[in-house]
């Protein structure tokens, strides 16, 4: 029978796992490109807008997985990998608003002004260092529905 905590989960889960889409497509298809073609990431150049995802994608995330941590909390196995995702996804955000965020913003806003091919090459090769936080949340909050399935 389903329940809310397991319903929970599930929908976070999913969440977490979009996340990780949209990094492997960022590293894979995005920054690849953009440090040569500087108009791929600057929206008002007709770029692609990262905050058009990641804004919604955080925030539905976080919002989720309050929720489930709320609604999961009287399931032991659950709660502890919930615990993980949450300590895991804190480390990567503040990382991110640090460091990732303000210089990403720095690289959108460029105009004609010749961009630092090597800082931008850096940064999205440290952007790679990103994804396995990223796995340890999608692979936390799979175990937490997987936990939740088990106390059904």
């Amino acid at each position: 029978m389903l329940s809310f905590p397991l319903i929970s989960t599930g929908l976070t889960a999913a969440l977490a796992l979009m996340s990780i889409g949209g990094g492997l497509y960022e590293f894979s298809v995005v920054d690849p490109a953009w440090p040569e073609r500087r108009d791929l990431i600057q929206p008002e150049l007709g770029g692609l807008s990262r905050r058009r995802f990641w804004i919604p994608a955080h925030t539905a995330f976080e919002l989720a997985l309050i929720v489930t941590l709320v609604a999961a909390w009287s399931i032991p196995d659950a709660r502890l990998w919930l615990l993980i995702a949450l300590g895991t996804h804190l480390v990567m955000r503040v990382w991110s608003a640090f460091d990732f965020i303000p210089k990403a913003l720095a690289f959108e806003r460029l105009t004609s002004t010749a961009m630092d091919q090597r800082a931008a090459r850096r940064w999205a090769q440290r952007s790679r260092l990103r994804l396995p936080l990223d796995l340890a949340v999608g692979l936390s909050m799979l175990l937490a529905f997987a936990a939740a399935i088990r106390s059904l």
